[in-house]
């Protein structure tokens, strides 16, 4: 039987603002609904999502209740079930992604979300690495499968691929079978991309860009996976062939501008049963390595958003909670 206490450590802000925002303190375990369950968290990822809301984006009408618990997704161990959950149970070791959950987010020793946004971690990865993939896993995935349905022997080139999205769309689109293009920041962005499988790296920071793709792809890009935004993107538009396509996820600044007769489609990562059993799935077949650019405890949660300002993150920030 599992003990829960009825307070929990966590960093919570109590307004918008910078890193310093961010304080540690004591808050109440939530309680789990009849279809949520309870995670004692052991790793909680750090996304640029979660320091535009540290700031003062917030992405509901409805103004936040204060202290807000930040943190989208992360893994650990289930605690309590509620009484209408099934599949789920006490001890499992789980990953999650909920945006804008309702009770608090993964910044803490506890987090209530809805179980269906709940599923055991892939047997090839641990509680940390786990807990590092959720939303940028969903999102790199949906990205090359549900956005562009990327082919076997289709080219595709993944604009900011060592970020925590792009590393991992890296490796999925070889599973897919696609020949993989990779824009990377600096030397040692490309050469983490071109260990995670890119056919061709390109430092995105001292390159030609448009011009090193045009070589690769003298007849046109199939496809392009926006993770960054900006004329270098616009530039790389240009280089996909007619009929082609370019998928970026809502939030990527400023949002690319369409060109000739290339389809261009926005999209938000889903999380559900069926989305995070297909992201297990692809995880385990690709034998996925998952690249953690730093971890913090975390009582240092402000200095993991002072992390994410300096830029040049090479694949995760996180938090380790246990």
């Amino acid at each position: 039987m599992t003990t829960i206490p009825k307070t929990m450590r966590a960093v919570a802000i109590d307004r918008f603002g910078g890193p310093d925002v961010l304080k540690v303190g004591m808050l109440p375990v939530p309680s789990p609904d009849a279809d949520e369950v309870l995670i004692a968290v052991h790793t909680a990822g750090v996304g640029g999502w979660d320091a535009d809301i540290r700031a003062g984006w917030w992405p509901d009408s409805v103004d936040p209740h204060f202290p807000l618990v930040l943190g989208t997704d992360g893994s650990g161990n289930v605690a309590a079930v509620g009484s209408r959950v099934r599949r789920l149970h006490v001890g499992d070791a789980v990953y999650s992604y909920s945006w804008n959950n309702s009770k608090g987010g993964f910044y803490a020793e506890y987090v209530a979300v809805p179980a269906e946004r709940v599923a055991p971690i892939p047997s090839v990865l641990d509680l940390r690495l786990a807990g590092a993939i959720p939303t940028t896993g969903l999102t790199a995935l949906q990205g090359i499968d549900g956005a562009l349905h990327l082919r076997s022997g289709q080219s595709v080139l993944i604009h900011g691929a060592s970020g925590g999205v792009g590393t991992l769309a890296v490796q999925f689109a070889k599973l897919r079978g696609a020949r993989v293009l990779a824009s990377a920041s600096g030397p040692d962005g490309v050469a983490l991309v071109r260990r995670l499988g890119a056919d061709e790296a390109i430092d995105g920071r001292h390159e030609d860009l448009p011009a090193a793709v045009r070589r690769s792809a003298p007849h046109g890009l199939d496809t392009l996976l926006a993770l960054a935004g900006g004329d270098a993107l616009q530039d790389c538009i240009a280089t996909v062939r007619d009929g082609g396509r370019v998928a970026f996820p809502n939030g990527v600044e400023p949002e690319p501008k369409p060109f000739g007769a290339v389809t261009l489609i926005g999209y938000d990562a889903i999380s559900g049963v069926g989305e995070l059993t297909n992201l297990s799935h692809a995880v385990e077949a690709a034998k996925l390595q998952v690249p953690i650019d730093s971890e913090y405890f975390l009582a240092d949660a402000s200095k993991a958003h002072e992390r994410l300002a300096q830029g040049h993150v090479l694949g995760k920030v996180v938090l380790r909670i246990r």
